[in-house]
């Protein structure tokens, strides 16, 4: 207990990167997932397949490497691309889970019957009166458990960010553990964890029943 007392305001300190990083990949990616998402059903063949070429990079390669990439590859082509630490892992972070949030919300909308869009139409509904009082409301129902799996995988991934050096929770885990020699800073690194899987878990299970009218 002394050791993790110890030991706390550096993991601490640590978990201040984390929740940043977290914090600004979630508030940029879903916007641009959604959008990415949409235009993703279009018609237009060449914009589709590009589209469909960039989720297929993204899911396909590791994010540890993308990361590497940004940080470390792109400085190799020209000066011009020397990006900071955080910047850099940040654009990592959000290219990377736009392309998933892009997939899941793809989905979602095509779940939608066609049936319903008649119907909206039918009834004089505008295309934008049919997706935010229609669309919108079951794709945000539908997608719901997969953008939250997402999201808990992202706490995690933060830990990532220690290839550019970044002091995040688990860089100081790791350092108050070769200091203390002891495995304490680690569980307490894993408590912390736990705790910010168990914030994100119960506030997702409040937006759920929030939309769960639209039955």
């Amino acid at each position: 207990m002394e050791i993790a007392i110890k030991v706390l305001p550096a993991l601490l300190e640590g978990t201040k990167t984390t929740l940043l990083l977290f914090g600004l990949t979630l508030i940029l990616s879903l916007p641009l997932g959604l959008f990415v998402g949409v235009v993703s059903t279009t018609k237009i063949q060449p914009i589709k397949a590009l589209i469909h070429l960039y989720i297929w990079v993204i899911r396909g390669t590791p994010l540890l490497l993308q990361i590497f990439f940004i940080f470390y590859g792109l400085p190799v082509l020209s000066e011009q691309f020397v990006i900071d630490r955080m910047p850099s892992v940040v654009i990592a972070f959000v290219i990377n889970y736009t392309a998933y949030f892009a997939e899941i919300f793809r989905g979602g909308i095509q779940s939608i019957s066609k049936g319903q869009y008649e119907g909206a139409k039918v009834l004089g509904l505008s295309k934008w009166q049919t997706a935010r009082k229609i669309v919108i409301p079951q794709v945000v129902k539908t997608v719901m458990p997969s953008i939250g799996n997402e999201i808990i995988t992202l706490v995690k991934d933060t830990s990532l960010v220690y290839v550019v050096g970044l002091s995040d929770l688990m860089k100081a885990g790791r350092i108050a553990l070769q200091r203390e020699l002891n495995i304490i800073p680690l569980v307490v690194v894993a408590v912390i964890y736990l705790a910010l899987t168990g914030i994100v878990t119960i506030v997702l299970k409040v937006i759920e029943k929030r939309f769960n009218y639209y039955k």
